[in-house]
This record gives C-alpha cells, structure tokens and sequence, in this order.
C-alpha cells in the first residue's frame, strides 16, 4: 500500500467514524456521554481536515470548484424555502 492509498484509505475511515459519531451524540440520552462524542466529532473533522489538505497539496485529491451560477442556484432555492 502506498502513501495515496494509506491517506485515502484514513479518510474514509475518518468520515464513517463522523458518521457514527454523529448518531450516537443525536441519540444520546445522557447529557455528558453528548457532550464527549461531540468531542471526539470535532476531534474526527479536525483529522479530517488535516488529511484531505495534505492529501489535495499532492494532488491525490481535487475537488472541481462549482460555477458561480450553479452556486447562486441553489442559494437562491434554499434561502426561498426559509419560513
């Protein structure tokens, strides 16, 4: 396994651990057991974070930048759907 593959691989490790994260803090009945998995979720993107940007400094992961007007778009239908 290369270098590509090990960040590519903790990357989709990290963003299925958000994930469970995530539902354990929503359906968490204890108000400090919560407040520990939203740690460890803030903890999970911060990674997140660090791995995609050294992963995108490589060039192994792009991310295409979406159109000004596919942008203003969907802007536009969400802040129209607000009550």
């Amino acid at each position: 396994m290369n270098d590509q593959e090990r960040i590519t691989d903790m990357i989709l490790s990290e963003k299925k651990m958000s994930t469970n994260y995530n539902t354990f803090a929503s359906e968490c009945v204890d108000d400090k057991l919560r407040d520990e998995y939203l740690k460890i979720l803030n903890q999970s993107h911060m990674t997140q974070t660090t791995l995609f940007k050294t992963a995108q400094s490589k060039g192994w992961y792009t991310v295409e930048p979406a159109p000004q007007s596919k942008i203003t778009e969907t802007y536009n239908k969400f802040n129209a759907e607000k009550p």
